[in-house]
């Protein structure tokens, strides 16, 4: 067993038998050797851009991007692999364990991909180790291999520890992206504090390359936008009979496992006044006619860019008239902020168009304490005890995407073209709040759409899930006729 990665992960267990020397002998004769097709990877032209983009940021230092390792769920119990985005991002490399190192040259660096040996068939562990084991857990790529999958050099990762020490006494810098590897960190003696300050701006760097998506990424995560799209016509279809949140939560995810690598976060599925809780993620209530469904969700697709789409459904199939009064509130809001997105527009541009329009809103339901234009000044914000949340985020590789990027170049930056964005403003009366009328209380919504800044405007990436009242009702009785 490698222990360079999870220390913590045992190769065997205290229920197993211990394997004696003639099973060994045994086991590793009579092996077919292992033949199989190695393509590049996907858009490898771009992961090399990409990298050679970093190394012209940091010239002459020696920058560490680990892919992070698998986490612990229960016991032996490990959740599925998802690496570090940025390593993905400079790679398109899915496995574990697994360290990019741009070691500096005279020009440029010479960037080596450490990953875990294969040795197939060829000692115990292939079916002895319970966590690096190919009778296990799979067969891993190998080192010859991921150089030819990648296109570039790769070495054993236990000759890491060895190269990064040939570092250790170079006046020239050092980086390393933290937070995924504890035993990298350690190997570079990250715990000095001026360490720690060149580390924090690395990472602020690598998120502020990925705020700008190249037409590859665009197109995945339209990708992403389609499966989630027929999500969502799946729970709608099963919303005709279904009797719980998490029903509807399991048919969202059946989607997501089919067509892509996961949901891209934990599915928000709230009923009733639990749509009223943001992030709502227990999806444990019932479903009960007269009530609404908020669906917060999004897959992730086999490229790890993900869409993040919010839409809200009537579960008798019809708006109330109290829940439609909000929604088109809402929608009203959500309209007005889109036409803000806009290259040259601020980013907090299209929260303040929503903000002004859901703050006249409350104004004329007689919820404000004050006129409209007193609430939004900023040392009152009133409207936000019904809304409390921005409407934008980026949107990526992350679901709020690209989060170590300065202030002044996301949320006080300007929009700029390749720039993708949610635009979600969100009503939620509580169902104990008495500055609320009764026939409110409970009733939240939000309408969210994942939104592309173009050299002209915006492309709502989206838009094909409707959103006008009339066309959620229609589209709800034309996929309940399917059924």
């Amino acid at each position: 067993m490698n222990t360079f990665d999870n220390t913590t992960k045992r190769s065997t267990e205290s229920h197993d038998s211990e394997a004696p020397p003639s099973l060994i002998s045994f086991m590793l004769k009579g092996w077919t050797p292992r033949t199989q097709k190695l393509s590049p990877v996907k858009n490898m032209a771009s992961f090399q851009k990409r990298r050679d983009a970093l190394s012209a940021k940091f010239p002459g230092e020696l920058l560490v991007v680990p892919a992070g390792h698998q986490k612990l769920r229960a016991n032996d119990t490990y959740y599925p692999f998802r690496p570090c985005s940025d390593f993905f991002y400079l790679t398109g490399n899915f496995e574990p364990d697994c360290v990019l190192v741009f070691a500096p040259q005279a020009t440029g660096h010479h960037q080596i991909l450490f990953v875990e040996p294969n040795p197939g068939k060829t000692d115990p562990t292939f079916f002895t180790d319970r966590v690096k084991g190919e009778l296990w857990e799979g067969p891993r790529m190998g080192v010859k291999e991921s150089g030819h999958i990648f296109g570039m050099e790769t070495k054993p990762l236990t000759e890491l520890a060895s190269f990064l020490s040939t570092f250790s006494g170079s006046s020239k810098g050092r980086r390393v992206l933290r937070g995924y590897s504890p035993a990298t960190e350690t190997m570079l003696g990250a715990t000095d504090p001026r360490q720690q300050i060149r580390d924090a701006e690395f990472a602020t760097s690598l998120s502020e390359m990925r705020l700008l998506k190249e037409a590859v990424e665009v197109k995945e995560m339209s990708s992403a936008i389609a499966s989630t799209k027929r999500g969502f016509e799946d729970v709608v279809a099963r919303l005709k009979t279904a009797k719980s949140e998490r029903e509807l939560e399991g048919v969202f995810y059946t989607r997501a496992r089919m067509e892509g690598n996961d949901v891209g976060y934990g599915s928000i599925v709230a009923s009733g006044p639990h749509a009223c809780t943001l992030h709502w993620k227990r999806n444990d209530g019932k479903l009960r006619k007269g009530d609404l469904l908020l669906l917060d969700a999004g897959i992730e697709g086999n490229s790890l860019y993900t869409a993040d789409i919010t839409r809200c459904f009537p579960v008798s199939g019809k708006f109330t008239k109290e829940q439609r009064e909000v929604y088109e509130l809402v929608l009203m809001a959500q309209k007005a902020a889109l036409k803000q997105v806009k290259p040259g527009n601020d980013f907090l541009e299209p929260n303040r168009a929503a903000m002004s329009v859901l703050a006249i809103g409350l104004d004329a339901m007689g919820l404000l304490p004050m006129g409209a234009e007193e609430a939004l000044k900023p040392e009152n914000q009133f409207f936000k005890r019904y809304t409390l949340h921005n409407v934008s985020h980026m949107l990526g590789l992350d679901v709020h995407d690209c989060a170590q990027a300065r202030a002044e170049t996301y949320k006080f930056g300007k929009l700029v073209a390749g720039m993708v964005l949610t635009v979600e403003p969100g009503l939620y009366f509580q169902p104990d709040d008495s500055t609320v009328p009764a026939k409110y209380r409970g009733i939240g919504v939000r309408i969210e759409d994942d939104v592309l800044v173009t050299e002209k405007g915006h492309k709502n990436l989206s838009a094909a899930i409707p959103t006008e009242v009339e066309d959620v009702e229609k589209w709800m009785k034309t996929l309940w006729k399917k059924k």
